[in-house]
């Protein structure tokens, strides 16, 4: 197939297309979605709920179906709450393995770690939930430094752990929970099935996409990838997309690439890939990721391209948007991508172009 019948499945796939029914189903559907900015991945679903509004999205999150923590790579994506125990056993535990040297940098030691996770346990436990200044004077209490990252570090630790996690914000303060009292029923599947699950749901939710974009975005070595896919079976299928291998979804059927979006920056629609030429060139891509630090721009995309990344500025009179255009824009065209966005705020939307 050619990159653009490949852009207008990848743009299904990553339910851009369609009307997905609920928060759970997305993030089922997803296995995991990037979610280190909290308004981003609030957006990231909205973008998906046509209708729903913020307090709609924020109400779901309440229900307990899905969670925040730090299954993969380090980075906090949301995931099925009943999943997070076997993710973090399967891929997050990989972090913990520089964790030692990580503590080193920052002044901590592995006694002080243990006695963080200990008194977060216990500050949370009977089913409490604390903001993250609660957090941190529970072990400010206890003793223990939490001057410069040494802090977010416990934090990270005892939910990677699989102690703790983070639920739902509270005015615009992150929470914590029990992770065993946030999950009634978590899944067991042995390693080997863990692994063909996430593979499945990679290529189901990214596909077509490579094996390489897989390990980049579990933090998998390349041999677990390969049991994956192998494991998941028939449910994926081998494609060809200009000459480079690709896989996905074999019950995926045909997308359309047209029609614009407005993305959040952490969207799974480019923070999903490790090769992204198939939504951006190079010189775009250098717009969107300034300095290539890791901090995507949101973005505004044309027929499956990246066209302009905007800016926010929430106020009393609604959402100003400053579009940056990557390419001409017709008239008007900005406004009625972002049109969805401030509905989903409930806010009158200004658009600003530079």
């Amino acid at each position: 197939m050619d990159s653009r019948t490949a852009l207008g499945l990848r743009l299904s796939s990553l339910l851009l297309r369609g009307a997905p029914s609920s928060v759970e189903e997305i993030v089922s559907w997803f296995g995991a979605m990037q979610a280190q900015d909290a308004n981003s991945v609030l957006w990231s679903l909205g973008a998906r709920l046509p209708g729903w509004s913020l307090d709609d999205v924020n109400a779901a999150l309440e229900k307990r179906d899905v969670l925040r923590t730090w299954p993969m790579r380090g980075t906090v994506h949301l995931v099925p709450s009943e999943d997070a125990h076997w993710m973090l056993d399967l891929m997050g535990s990989r972090q913990l393995a520089g964790a030692e040297k990580r503590r080193a940098q920052i002044g901590l030691d592995a006694q002080t770690a243990e006695r963080a996770v200990d008194l977060l346990g216990f500050a949370l436990a009977g089913g409490r939930r604390l903001t993250r200044s609660e957090c941190m004077a529970t072990l400010t209490e206890g003793g223990i430094d939490v001057s410069g990252q040494r802090g977010y570090h416990l934090l990270w630790y005892a939910s990677q752990r699989g102690v703790s996690a983070i639920a739902p914000h509270v005015g615009k303060e992150q929470t914590f929970v029990l992770l065993d009292d946030w999950v009634s029923a978590p899944r067991r599947p042995s390693r080997e099935e863990a692994l063909g699950l996430i593979a499945l749901r990679y290529f189901r939710s990214h596909g077509p996409a490579t094996r390489k974009d897989f390990a980049g975005w579990t933090g998998l070595p390349m041999s677990d990838c390969k049991v994956g896919v192998a494991v998941a079976g028939d449910a994926l299928t081998v494609v060809d997309v200009d000459g480079v291998e690709m896989i996905m979804s074999a019950e995926a059927s045909g997308g359309d690439a047209s029609g614009w979006l407005a993305l959040p920056g952490f969207d799974e629609y480019l923070l999903g890939y490790k090769e992204r030429s198939l939504m951006a060139s190079a010189d775009d891509l250098a717009a969107i990721i300034p300095g290539g630090n890791g901090v995507f721009q949101s973005t505004l995309v044309r027929d499956g391209r990246v066209v302009a990344t905007w800016k926010r500025v929430l106020g009393a009179r609604g959402v100003t948007v400053t579009v940056l255009p990557l390419a001409k824009l017709p008239a008007g065209a900005a406004e009625k991508a972002l049109a969805p966005f401030a509905a989903f705020l409930g806010v009158p939307l200004t658009v600003k172009n530079p």
